[in-house]
């Protein structure tokens, strides 16, 4: 299994491609959006369905609060999406900004494939900045009468993404970064999670460390409305349209695809994993593990990626903060891709100087699979730790797909390119308010999921959750993060080596740590 550059490296590179517009062809254009397009909506009628059933009993209970199941282990994450498609009878409705071809990629579109089979109305809405290459099998599973799949914001150009992006950046540079996974209307999948090997515990290099929840309730509905929204958006392009020359990888050939995942050895262990999972019905009979709460979602619209970034009506962020309401006492803050610039630097400045406790987790130059958001952040780190908020850098841990870690211990490792990842990285997006509210889901605290991408999560009010959130900072620093402060002397320095501070970015060499000085003088702050 190759674990890929992620998307945001791979949107970097394309940046950099723009430059040589003059030396590429010119591009095709993407056709009109079909006029006679048709309009879909989620299944309402699936009161009866397995899934309804089996969470009926408990959601009784307190008609007006959700269940919850938190998915922070890789491989639990994989199994509750696959059992979900296998309960599906009604209706599958897959949204994603990410979605590889690799192992776990594969036996996902399997998984869908299959619904269909039994008769499932299945719809998979994809961003389409990282499908290069999975057009043929995109085309074959389109092909499917129970499958429609759509493309979001789509590439004119199915050979060339870099010429597309030299010739039509303001709009490629726009992205649906929405995930969700909705069964039948009545259970879904929401985090930080797409769709590939290192998302699941698979990866052999890397494996990102995230975080979703597995919802039943009425904010269920209420997801499927958004999927809806985005789905008719126009934005939203039937790959049938753009895929009219594509010759569809033959049945036989994606059959072989998944059976040689299914029997490669390094499936072995999170494929028994995926057998011994209970059912998503057993799960809820058990209750183990399951919060009831009220829950609520928040997303962009899909018009967002239309219009300039100041349309702040079409943007999620100030809901979100409605949402979440003030914050008086503590303000927990996961994010891997953490870049507050100006205003995002003085509110947390002002929230810590006025005697709220601010905490930030983020990944260290060492853990970061793109090195231009390090030099967004690095930048604002004395000005954030001046006003008194506690920044924690995660260490290039090992993670495996039971999500425990070992500090790597040991010299700089030579071996990464400038651009390259550590074998873990933190990708979940989620932050906690006074311990009562908790947010999980895509966004990202930096101007490009304020501004250019669309964005979804849910705003949950769990003193449990929140509590877990803030136990899990508490024990990060040494083993897991270096804290980072202000020494005597003035210099930055970070705690958490057994050998004492250290006053340069850790495990890190002076190419690297001289790549990201550099990039932090560019005017590229408002795209990172």
């Amino acid at each position: 299994m190759i674990v890929r550059a992620t998307a945001r490296t791979s949107l970097w590179r394309a940046a950099g491609a723009a430059a040589l517009a003059g030396l590429l062809a010119a591009c095709a254009s993407l056709p009109p959006p079909a006029v006679d397009r048709t309009e879909s909506h989620a299944l309402a009628d699936t009161g009866t369905t397995r899934l309804a059933r089996a969470a009926q009993p408990a959601l009784a209970e307190q008609t007006d609060k959700a269940l919850i199941l938190p998915l922070g282990d890789g491989r639990e994450a994989f199994a509750a999406r696959v059992l979900l498609a296998r309960a599906a009878e009604r209706s599958l409705d897959i949204q994603v900004y990410i979605w590889h071809g690799d192992s776990t990629g594969t036996l996902m579109f399997e998984e869908a494939r299959a619904a269909a089979e039994r008769g499932v109305r299945v719809r998979l809405l994809i961003d389409d900045n990282n499908t290069s290459g999975l057009d043929p099998m995109l085309a074959l599973l389109d092909a499917h009468p129970n499958i429609e799949l759509r493309l979001f914001n789509p590439f004119a150009q199915r050979g060339s993404r870099l010429a597309g992006y030299a010739t039509d950046f303001s709009r490629l540079n726009r992205r649906m970064h929405n995930k969700s996974f909705t069964a039948d209307n009545q259970a879904t999948i929401v985090g930080g999670r797409n769709i590939g090997d290192e998302y699941f515990g698979a990866g052999d290099e890397t494996n990102f460390a995230d975080l979703d929840l597995l919802v039943f309730g009425d904010v269920v509905r209420e997801v499927s409305q958004q999927f809806d929204l985005y789905w008719n958006s126009p934005s939203a392009y039937p790959a049938a349209e753009l895929l009219a020359g594509v010759m569809p990888m033959p049945a036989a050939e994606f059959a072989a695809r998944v059976r040689q995942v299914r029997e490669a050895p390094a499936s072995a262990e999170w494929l028994q994993r995926l057998r011994d999972s209970p059912g998503v019905e057993e799960r809820l009979r058990g209750r183990q593990g399951w919060e009831r709460a009220r829950t609520r979602l928040v997303f962009d619209d899909p018009a967002k990626v239309l219009h300039p970034p100041e349309r702040k009506d079409l943007q999620m962020l100030p809901r979100l903060k409605a949402m979440v309401g003030p914050i008086q006492r503590r303000f927990d803050l996961v994010s891997p891709y953490f870049v507050p610039g100006v205003e995002g630097t003085e509110a947390l400045a002002a929230l810590a100087r006025s005697g709220v406790q601010v905490r930030v987790l983020t990944n260290s130059l060492a853990a970061t699979d793109v090195g231009a958001v390090h030099a967004g952040y690095a930048k604002r780190r004395e000005a954030l730790l001046a006003a008194g908020v506690r920044l924690f850098e995660l260490k290039p841990v090992e993670i495996d797909g039971a999500g425990s870690a070992q500090d790597k211990e040991g010299k700089e490792d030579k071996t990464r390119s400038f651009g390259g990842s550590s074998r873990a990285s933190l990708h979940a997006k989620t932050f906690a308010v006074d311990g009562e509210r908790i947010f999980v889901g895509s966004f990202n605290f930096d101007p490009r999921s304020a501004q250019l991408n669309t964005e979804m999560g849910l705003v949950v009010d769990s003193p449990a959750l929140a509590g877990r959130l803030a136990a899990a900072l508490d024990r990060v620093s040494p083993g897991a993060a270096w804290e980072v402060r202000i020494g005597a002397d003035g210099r930055l320095e970070w705690l958490g080596d057994a050998s004492g501070p250290l006053t340069t970015e850790p495990q890190c060499g002076l190419l690297r740590r001289a790549g990201v000085t550099v990039m932090s003088w560019l005017p590229i702050e408002w795209m990172l």
